[in-house]
C-alpha cells in the first residue's frame, strides 16, 4: 500500500471511530460536525439511515423473540480485527440487554479444562425470549486452540466429530443457531493491527495472541478452511461475511440476521403517562453538598 493510498485509509479509519459517537444520535444535523466533503458526507448519512432502518427492524425481532419465547443464539467468528466486535455493538446497540446480551468468555480456567468441553458454553444458551450473541464460541478448539497447540490431536479430532451432533441437538431443542464468519484479507488485517498500535484507545485490543495470530495467518487459514468444511451442515450451516468494508459487513450481517428468524411487529398498548401524585405533607430532605460529583466541566 502506497503512502497516499495509507494516508487515506488511517483518515478513513479515524472518521470511523467518529462515527461510532455519531450513532448515538439519530440527528441529521451532527454531520456537519465533521470536516467531510459531499460525497463522503452522502456516503455516511446513506450509511446512518440504513443502520437506523436495521436497527428499527431489530427492535421488532426483539419484540417477536419475546412474545413467542423464541430461543436465539448466534456465533460470531473471524480472524482477530475482523469487525466481530463492531457488528455485535450495533445489533445490541438499541436492543434491551436484558433480552439480547453478549458472551465473551475468557480462556478456561483449571477446572474448566477437565471438564466436557461444551460444558461451560452450556449454561450461557438462551432461554425462552432471549436472544445470546457469541463473541467467539466453542469454535476456539477448531481455531486458536488447534493452531496455538492448546489441545491434543485427539482433543481437536473428537471436537470436530461431536459438535455437529452437538448443533443439530441445540436446533433440535428449539434454538435457532446462526453462525457467522467474518472474513478480511492479509492487507485488510495488517491495517486494522497498524492503526490499533498506533491509537491509544484502541491498543488494548491487541494481545500477545493477537500479534501471534498475525505471523500464523495461513496456520490459522488452513485451520478456518478445515473448519467450514467439517462444520458447514444443513441444520446450522456457516454463513461468510465480507468484512473488508466494516460499515457493509455490519449492514449486511444484520440484514441477514432479520432474514433467518420469521418475525412480525408486536402490537403495544398505548403507553400513557400517569398522572403525578402529590402529597402536600411531603417535604424534600436537604442533599449535604460534599455528596454530588464535582462539576469539572
Amino acid at each position: 500500500m502506497d503512502h497516499d493510498s495509507l494516508a487515506a485509509r488511517i483518515r478513513e479509519e479515524t472518521l470511523d471511530s467518529y462515527d461510532e459517537e455519531l450513532e448515538l444520535e439519530q440527528d441529521d444535523e451532527r454531520f456537519n460536525e465533521v470536516s467531510l466533503n459531499q460525497d463522503e458526507r452522502a456516503q455516511r448519512l446513506k450509511y446512518f439511515r440504513s443502520l437506523f432502518r436495521l436497527q428499527g427492524e431489530l427492535i421488532k425481532l426483539q419484540d417477536w423473540v419475546v412474545h413467542k419465547k423464541l430461543k436465539v443464539a448466534v456465533i460470531f467468528e473471524g480472524r482477530d480485527a475482523a469487525g466481530k466486535g463492531g457488528a455485535i455493538k450495533r445489533i445490541t446497540q438499541r436492543l434491551n440487554p436484558r433480552v439480547c446480551r453478549v458472551v465473551a468468555l475468557s480462556a478456561p480456567n483449571e477446572r474448566e479444562k477437565t471438564q466436557w468441553y461444551f460444558q461451560r458454553y452450556v449454561p450461557h444458551l438462551p432461554a425462552g425470549g432471549e436472544i445470546v450473541l457469541f463473541d467467539r464460541s466453542w469454535y476456539n478448539r477448531a481455531g486458536v486452540e488447534r493452531v496455538m497447540g492448546f489441545c491434543t490431536d485427539n482433543e481437536y479430532e473428537e471436537f470436530m466429530r461431536t459438535v455437529p451432533e452437538f448443533e443439530r441437538m441445540l436446533v433440535r431443542s428449539g434454538i435457532y443457531l446462526i453462525k457467522y464468519w467474518f472474513s478480511i484479507s492479509d492487507d485488510e488485517q495488517h491495517l486494522r493491527f497498524t492503526m490499533r498500535i498506533s491509537d491509544p484507545l484502541k491498543q488494548w485490543k491487541l494481545s500477545p495472541m493477537d500479534l501471534e495470530s498475525r505471523r500464523l495467518w495461513e496456520s490459522y487459514t488452513k485451520a478456518k478452511e478445515t473448519m467450514l468444511e467439517r462444520t458447514h451442515i444443513p441444520e446450522a450451516p456457516w454463513w461468510i461475511v465480507a468484512a473488508n468494508d466494516k460499515k457493509r459487513a455490519r449492514l449486511n450481517c444484520i440484514h441477514h440476521l432479520l432474514g433467518q428468524i420469521p418475525y412480525r411487529e408486536v402490537a403495544h398498548p398505548e403507553v400513557t403517562l400517569p398522572a403525578r401524585v402529590h402529597n402536600p405533607d411531603y417535604l424534600r430532605g436537604p442533599i449535604p453538598p460534599e455528596m454530588f460529583v464535582p462539576e469539572e466541566y
